[in-house]
C-alpha cells in the first residue's frame, strides 16, 4: 500500500516519513538501495546495530500494521542546507493506539549542537497540537543531558518516571496545549 505522508516543515528541516521500503533495504544491508529510495544520503553511523535490531524492525512492524497512520510514525530529519538526513524523529505511534502522543528524536553525531533536535521536537509538538492532541509526552534517560535540555527549553514538565525494557530508567515529561 503506497501512502503519501506530508512532510512537517520547520525553518531548517523537513521531517519526512521514513519509507518502509527503505527500512527493509537497511535491515537487509542494502544501504545504497535505501538511499536511492529515500533520495538522501545517510551518515555512516546510521543504522547502527541497535537501529538494525530494535528501532528499524519496530518501525517497520508499526507501518505494516497501520499503514494509513504513517504520519504518526518515524520520520527522517532532512536539513534544508545539508546533503541528506541529519537525524530521525517521530511519534512512538498513533496516540489512539499507544495511549498518548509521545515524541522521540535522534540527531546524528556530525550534526549535533546545531539546534536540530529542538527544532524537530517543536515541529512534532505543533503537528500533534494541530491535530487535536492536548498533551505531548517525551521520555528521556536521566543521563541524556542534551535531550533533557531540549524538552526543558520547549516547556515540557516532568510528571514521573518509567522503566523502559530497552533504555532502562526514563524521566517522563509532558507539554500541554495552551
Amino acid at each position: 500500500m503506497r501512502v503519501n505522508v506530508t512532510p512537517i516543515r520547520t525553518e531548517r528541516l523537513e521531517l519526512v516519513a521514513f519509507a518502509p521500503e527503505a527500512i527493509r533495504a537497511l535491515i537487509a544491508g542494502r544501504r545504497d538501495e535505501a538511499e536511492r529510495i529515500l533520495g538522501w544520503n545517510l551518515p555512516v553511523e546510521f543504522p547502527d546495530a541497535g537501529d538494525l535490531e530494535e528501532f528499524l524492525p519496530i518501525q517497520l512492524k508499526r507501518m505494516q500494521e497501520d499503514p494509513g497512520r504513517r504520519d504518526w510514525m518515524a520520520r527522517l530529519m532532512v536539513g534544508k542546507d545539508e546533503q541528506g538526513a541529519v537525524g530521525h524523529c517521530g511519534f512512538h505511534g498513533p496516540p489512539d493506539r499507544i495511549g498518548r502522543a509521545e515524541i522521540g528524536y535522534t540527531v546524528f553525531s556530525q550534526f549535533r549542537g546545531r539546534g536540530y533536535a529542538k527544532e524537530a521536537a517543536q515541529g512534532l509538538v505543533d503537528f500533534a497540537f494541530a491535530r487535536g492532541e492536548r498533551e505531548v509526552y517525551a521520555a528521556v534517560s536521566p543521563s541524556n543531558a542534551p535531550s533533557l535540555a531540549v524538552v526543558r527549553r520547549l516547556g515540557f514538565m516532568q510528571v514521573g518516571t518509567q522503566e523502559d525494557e530497552v533504555d532502562g530508567l526514563e524521566l517522563v515529561f509532558v507539554l500541554r496545549a495552551g
